[in-house]
């Protein structure tokens, strides 16, 4: 043979490709599932932020009611004041609950491209040649 021709290494030749095929696509694989999991990552961040608004939110809600009832009976003024701080805190609230389950309706699936990705390896594997 000339050293410049490439030669064939047969069986274990074979072997070596379908090896660095498969970590290959592995790698690729691992890869996806990295990115994805940083988005879950910043993702989870968000729904934390959220839930921490609408717990601040709810928490005056509450204080302002409770202060309301306090105060029925005392001046008008205050009553009025308390009340439309309890409203305003409530709209808040209902607002920050109905744009959370709005948000949280259009998350799509964790990792679904690594599991699609995985799923068309898989039928090109089944593929007959």
């Amino acid at each position: 043979m000339e050293p410049g021709t490439p030669r064939s290494d047969g069986f274990l030749g074979s072997f070596r490709t379908l090896g660095d095929s498969l970590l290959a696509s592995l790698q690729d694989r691992l890869a996806l599932f990295s990115v994805e999991l940083q988005e879950e990552k910043f993702r989870l961040i968000q729904i934390f932020i959220w839930i921490s608004a609408a717990v601040f939110t709810g928490v005056m809600a509450i204080t302002f009611a409770s202060l309301t009832l306090v105060y029925l009976f005392w001046e008008s003024a205050r009553l009025a004041a308390l009340g439309g701080l309890t409203l305003l805190y409530s709209g808040a609230l209902i607002a920050i609950i109905v744009a959370f389950r709005r948000y949280l309706a259009r998350q799509p699936k964790p990792f679904a491209a690594t599991l699609q990705e995985i799923t068309e390896d898989r039928s090109c594997i089944r593929k007959p040649s």
